[in-house]
């Protein structure tokens, strides 16, 4: 006779690894609809800088963890596009700030309002009951890094 038993919830190990890939294949689903002809290193930098505020640009390579020749490369491209400025610290001279322009605002702005409607269709194709479990999923997704709603 055979008993029925709920199964056992998955260990740490196995959780850690199938929430990394789904979050990270949704990501990359994201990043697609949105079609920003940016690279993600370039997305991520003006996020930051939107997020955070004028800032140097030894700053911004300390916030994405890249090299300062790459902050350089990412910021003069972005620059290009129009999505950011960059002035010269009024104290130190040797210092170059940047700071997102109103066109950048806007174009992330666009971004994201792509990157929601897309997410928003499917999960409007969902039964209600898989939205709930996904409500409460994203206060415990947001504990594990600390932030809780959206970005």
């Amino acid at each position: 006779m055979t008993s029925m038993t709920a199964p056992s919830p998955p260990g740490t190990s196995e959780l850690a690894g199938a929430l990394g890939l789904a979050v990270t294949r949704l990501h990359r689903q994201l990043r697609r609809q949105a079609g920003t002809g940016l690279t993600p290193t370039q997305m991520a930098a003006l996020s930051a800088i939107a997020r955070q505020g004028p800032m140097t640009l030894g700053e911004l390579a300390a916030t994405e963890q890249v090299a300062p020749p790459t902050v350089t490369k990412v910021v003069a491209k972005l620059g290009d596009h129009g999505y950011v400025n960059r002035t010269v610290d009024g104290d130190d001279r040797r210092i170059h700030r940047v700071a997102v322009t109103a066109a950048g605002r806007r174009y992330l702005d666009a971004v994201r309002s792509q990157r929601k409607a897309w997410l928003a269709e499917r999960l409007a194709g969902l039964p209600v009951a898989d939205r709930k479990v996904l409500a409460a999923a994203v206060e415990v997704i947001g504990r594990l890094d600390g932030e809780v709603g959206t970005r």
